[in-house]
């Protein structure tokens, strides 16, 4: 690998899992590509032949110290006064200026131990940890408006211990010690004061003790916490048998990678690097609209929550054939389906998202805790693409493209490309993929079985960030959300989402993407026809004043109708209203006869309007607020026999003098008759026409029967 500069992977920063299509193999066969113009079929690679081939191959262009030799090895340097930070430090650090006490960039890790444990001996673990790596024993300050790291000489891990064996039952116990490790995970450093790794030890019983370690991103990142993990065990075993630790000596240390990479990453080795983001990432937006359940913030907030992702194993084995199958990585099947999916859910055909590379080219670097991670933006377009196989393709060009490319720290490219800026989103991408190759070792101490705890520190640097790994069981992992944007039922529903349409990509490949399902068979039964299971009986044959006079002769005596000091009852209102319907019928008002009404609020409003329908006609409301322009336009769409309104407000309207007009004050209703009038009205006749709000264009008249008023009163469908 360090002959031909390919990265190795660990947990949390890994690029490929390791599961079938190996990434030393891919990384390989890039390199051989772009520097030897060599093209090497990946399923060949793991073939004796090509092995012994590829070796002649190497030795052909000069070995370690021809052509492929990787330029500027890391060395322990010479230390300025003034030491520098790497290129991600210097970014966590500039965050910290700007929002100091923020614990988004913790890592905690919560580890538990069964059997009788040497807590001296774990102790003077983490500070021969702390003594062994420079990173956990550096501060950070700024000289002459620059950042710099000062590393400390005797620095002890800040170490915790709560005894909870008090605490009256179990539950409780465990309920106050997750209580705590999440107080803990929360807590913030300073970067100034350090240290930058703390330890809290929970003691619940005799053989029972939990363990959280917190460490600032600044110095530790993923493939960190293995080597950390793995050494404190080293070190626990001697400590407890009263040994000398005998761990091997570090040939460097972080702030040696940082003075290399200032010194490697320039000139144009770097714009080298730079032109191929340019290319790959001109024209792209960075913005992914996805639906959320909330609306976007203005400035993030970096509340967040889990929920756990868990892929069948039948399931896990096939995108693991299909991955064989097409010569490309279980990555790569998991990354297009990712992006498949933020397709369909946003409609957009230019999908980035981010992934963590482990960004550790050297052997000497494997065994440091520092922050070497580097994150790659992987940018999928589909435009260009119809079938799941032709975009898995342009994902396998895409992502190599961006391995043999990802020296340009995530820092630089934001810096250089000048993407879009938005105090709302995260720049280049929203969203985070990371499929782990392994977890954290399972290590056991002197008589203690020790395993990895779950840890939510409900913080969030992302709109959703999906981790995963293989296990024997298959792909599981979770998927990290933010709060602000999205409900938890929206988030396991994407989670379902993923797993149908992943199931259908990797078992239908040719099939066009858009035809592909996102539901289940149990979600498209309960969409299309457990939730369309809304039929209900309603009077299907009256109309709407039929149902008004059935309730006046039910609750004759009731109040109806009050305005000010003035009150009907049913009674008096069903009399009124057919005093008013006889004179319409004298005016020619019937079924399907449109009458305006342009009246202020009042009981002459609603007499009106129920004279009109039993009337046999239909209504339809003025306001005399309106423009002039709107009123006319709405009198041309929908003209109307008669009008109903007041001399005032007929001196305002745009009408004709030809339109027919009664005046609500000069009707004489007690020269009619009480007794109600045969309209012969029907549920479909017309009701009232009432106008949209215009705000698309001309307002445009929306005729509504009496059949559909009923429906919506008794909240049952058309039939």
């Amino acid at each position: 690998s360090e002959l031909l500069r390919v990265p190795q992977v660990g947990r949390h920063d890994n690029f490929f899992d390791l599961g079938g299509q190996s990434l030393l193999a891919m990384g390989v066969m890039a390199r051989l590509r772009n520097q030897f113009g060599v093209e090497l079929p990946l399923r060949a690679f793991f073939e004796r032949a090509t092995i012994a081939a590829l070796a002649v191959l190497i030795d052909s262009l000069g070995g370690v110290n021809g052509a492929a030799a990787a330029p500027n090895a890391l060395v322990r340097a010479k230390r300025p006064d003034a030491l520098p930070l790497s290129f991600a430090q210097q970014r966590l650090w500039f965050i910290d200026q700007l929002e100091p006490g923020s614990s988004l960039y913790n890592i905690p890790v919560g580890l538990t131990f069964s059997g009788a444990l040497d807590v001296g001996a774990l102790r003077a673990s983490l500070d021969a940890l702390m003594a062994r790596h420079e990173a956990l024993r550096t501060t950070f300050h700024a000289k002459d408006g620059k950042p710099i790291q000062v590393i400390h000489a005797d620095f002890r891990v800040p170490f915790d211990m709560v005894d909870l064996t008090d605490v009256r039952d179990a539950t409780s116990r465990q309920a106050e010690a997750q209580r705590l490790r999440t107080e803990e995970a929360r807590r913030p450093f300073s970067l100034s004061e350090g240290p930058l790794m703390r330890a809290l030890l929970l003691k619940l019983g005799a053989e029972e003790h939990q363990l959280m370690l917190n460490t600032h991103h600044i110095v530790s990142d993923g493939w960190s916490l293995g080597v950390l993990v793995r050494e404190i065990n080293a070190f626990y075993l001697a400590f407890h048998h009263g040994r000398t630790p005998a761990l091997p000596a570090l040939r460097v240390q972080y702030a040696d990678f940082a003075l290399w990479q200032r010194d490697w990453l320039q000139g144009q080795r770097l714009e080298s690097q730079l032109s191929w983001w340019k290319d790959t990432l001109a024209g792209a937006s960075g913005i992914l609209e996805l639906p959320t359940d909330k609306p976007r913030p203005t400035v993030l907030t970096s509340e967040g929550a889990t929920m756990q992702v868990r892929i069948p194993l039948a399931l896990s084995e096939q995108v693991e054939a299909f991955a064989r199958r097409e010569n490309v990585t279980p990555f790569m099947v998991w990354l297009a389906a990712l992006q498949t999916l933020l397709h369909r859910y946003s409609g957009q055909d230019d999908v980035l998202v981010g992934s963590p590379v482990a960004n550790r080219h050297h052997a000497e670097t494997e065994g440091l805790i520092g922050f070497f991670v580097n994150t790659l933006v992987l940018r999928t377009r589909f435009d260009e693409v119809r079938t799941f196989r032709e975009l898995l393709a342009q994902v396998r060009t895409t992502t190599l493209g961006a391995q043999d490319h990802q020296d340009v720290p995530f820092e630089k490219l934001v810096e250089e490309l000048h993407p879009a800026r938005d105090l709302s989103r995260t720049p280049f991408f929203q969203v985070l993929f990371a499929l782990q190759n392994a977890p954290l070792p399972a290590l056991t101490l002197s008589g203690v079985t020790m395993r990895v705890l779950d840890t939510d520190s409900a913080s969030t640097r992302f709109d959703l960030e999906l981790s995963l790994f293989r296990n024997p069981g298959g792909f599981e992992g979770v998927l990290l959300y933010r709060t602000a944007l999205f409900e938890s039922a929206t988030v396991a529903r994407m989670i379902r989402h993923l797993e149908v349409l992943l199931g259908a990509l990797v078992s239908k490949p040719g099939a066009p993407l858009a035809h592909l399902p996102l539901m289940g068979e149990a979600e498209r039964k309960q969409l299309l026809v457990e939730w369309n299971a809304t039929g209900g009986e309603y009077p299907r044959d009256a109309s709407i004043q039929d149902l008004f006079m059935a309730q006046a002769a039910l609750r004759p005596d009731a109040v109806a109708l009050e305005f000010g000091d003035t009150r009907l009852t049913y009674a008096e209102l069903d009399a009124r209203t057919n005093q008013g319907a006889h004179l319409l019928r004298k005016h020619g008002v019937g079924p399907d006869v449109l009458v305006a009404v342009c009246l202020e609020r009042s009981i002459e409003l609603v007499v009106s309007l129920l004279a009109i329908l039993k009337a046999g006609g239909a209504y339809l409301p003025l306001d005399a607020a309106y423009p002039a322009q709107r009123l006319a336009a709405m009198l041309e769409d929908a003209p109307p026999k008669l009008l109903l309104t007041t001399r005032a407000i007929r001196a305002a309207l745009p009408v004709d003098d030809a339109l027919p007009s009664l005046f609500v004050e000069e009707l004489g209703l007690e020269d009619q008759p009480t007794s109600p009038v045969e309209a012969g009205t029907h549920p479909r006749h017309l009701a009232y026409v009432d106008f949209t709000s215009g705000s698309t264009g001309r307002p445009k008249g929306v005729a509504v029967e009496h059949r559909g008023v009923l429906r919506l009163l008794h909240h049952a469908p058309y039939a």
